[in-house]
């Protein structure tokens, strides 16, 4: 390869390495083309899988800052650049390399940091961000189901409140003004009727002391 095109090459590594949330290490020694194609279509969006050089791969590791892939830079190498949902691209390589076990997963970067072949797996085994975030949504909507309800429930109880009293001032307006309505009516007519007697009874009391009083000029 002349020098122009491998540093070309590189380059593209250098790029796939830093636009991607990571990547994962595979060899592929024994895979058809064909099974190297139903791979790539497995994998979908969530990942871009190319085969590379290993020293060109070396290199490119390099001048993004990752080490410890010398070790698993042997033998036919490809790398899975993982562009969409890091756990749904670690699903699919296990799953696919459950099915042909001549894809051998050796490892892998996350957030640029190395993996080894085992955490990879423990990668695989996480739930995915659809579903990670399909119960936080149903946890926050709990939730606030419940918070909701504890708000309602004094509403609630005021709302049957104030419908007792509007149906109450409704029977009675006066209770509204601050009185006693009809009863209070009641309890003002003795009062009336006591200062009436009083009136009516002085003057029978007049007479009887101007009949003493002639009693007594007589004799």
């Amino acid at each position: 390869m002349a020098r122009a095109d491998k540093t070309a090459a590189v380059a593209e590594i250098v790029e796939s390495f830093n636009d991607s949330a990571g990547a994962v290490l595979t060899e592929y020694r024994g895979l058809t083309v064909k099974q190297l194609q139903d791979l790539r279509r497995a994998l979908g969006e969530n990942a871009n899988y190319a085969v590379v050089k290993n020293t060109l791969a070396k290199i490119a590791a390099t001048e993004v800052g990752i080490e410890g892939f010398d070790d698993l830079l042997t033998g036919p190498t490809a790398i899975a650049f993982i562009d969409g949902d890091v756990v749904e691209a670690a699903k699919g390589l296990r799953d696919f390399a459950k099915a042909n076990p001549a894809l051998v997963i050796k490892g892998g970067v996350l957030d640029g940091k190395p993996l080894d072949a085992a955490e990879v797996a423990k990668l695989a085994d996480l739930e995915s961000r659809d579903v990670l975030m399909g119960k936080l949504a149903g946890a926050m909507l709990a939730s606030l189901s419940q918070a909701v309800y504890l708000l309602n429930a004094p509403i609630a109880q005021a709302a049957r409140l104030a419908g007792a009293l509007q149906a109450k001032a409704e029977q009675d307006p006066s209770i509204l003004a601050g009185g006693a309505g009809t009863p209070a009516a009641a309890e003002d007519a003795p009062v009336e009727e006591a200062a009436s007697s009083e009136e009516t009874a002085a003057p029978e009391a007049t007479d009887e002391a101007a009949d003493t009083a002639a009693e007594s000029t007589d004799a």
